[in-house]
C-alpha cells in the first residue's frame, strides 16, 4: 500500500494497487472522499482535508470490503510524513 499526503493541497492519496490507470471513481460522500477503480476493483482512495475526515476511510473500507485498519495505518503514516511517499506492507492476520 502506498500513501502520500500533499500538505499544500491538504489531500491524501492511498494506492491500494499499482495500476496504469483507473477506470472510474465513486464518491464515498458528496465532497471529501473518492474511491477509484481499475478492472472493477478498488485501486485508490483520495481524501480531501484528511485530518477532519479520517472517518470516511472507514466508511470506504466497509462499503468496498477493504482492510480498514491497514488503510488507517497508511493514512496516519502519510500524515506523519507529509509531502513524502509512505509504503506499507500489510499482511493478513496470523492465526493463533
Amino acid at each position: 500500500m502506498r500513501a502520500e499526503y500533499d500538505s499544500r493541497a491538504d489531500a491524501l492519496s492511498i494506492d491500494l494497487a499499482s495500476v496504469d490507470r483507473w477506470d472510474r471513481g465513486e464518491g464515498v460522500d458528496a465532497d471529501y472522499c473518492t474511491v477509484s477503480f481499475a478492472a472493477g476493483e478498488p485501486a485508490n482512495i483520495e481524501l480531501i482535508a484528511p485530518r477532519a475526515h479520517l472517518d470516511l476511510l472507514t466508511r470506504a473500507a466497509e462499503r468496498y470490503g477493504l482492510d480498514a485498519e491497514a488503510i488507517e495505518a497508511a493514512a496516519r503514516s502519510a500524515l506523519a510524513a507529509p509531502d513524502r511517499v509512505v509504503v506499507l506492507d500489510v499482511r493478513g492476520r496470523t492465526q493463533p
